[in-house]
């Protein structure tokens, strides 16, 4: 039996979520990007003490998760919670932890 067969598209969202969630540093990265409107990529890489290409993989992870959202202002990438989607996993943890 194929995971589309009895997986719902609500538990692939979750799964998606929680393994772009899965890593120390990308709480990190959500965490700061909670706090403020939006963050250039250039000043997440001074606070965090990793090489920009990890960086730049952590980025891609949680952008392809869903959960960021880039927009390019050349020479930098702005990223900014996407917050439809965040929202979205929020509530799927909360219904989670509540069964």
């Amino acid at each position: 039996m194929a995971d589309s067969e009895y997986l719902t598209e609500e538990q692939k969202r979750f799964a998606r979520y929680a393994k772009a969630m899965g890593h120390p540093t990308r709480m990190y990265i959500l965490d700061i990007l909670a706090k403020q409107s939006c963050c250039y990529s250039g000043d997440l890489s001074e606070v965090l003490p990793i090489a920009k290409s990890t960086l730049s993989q952590h980025l891609k992870e949680l952008k392809e998760a869903g959960l960021i959202q880039g927009e390019i202002e050349a020479p930098k990438i702005k990223y900014c919670l996407n917050t439809k989607n965040w929202e979205e996993a929020k509530a799927l943890f909360e219904g989670l932890f509540q069964r």
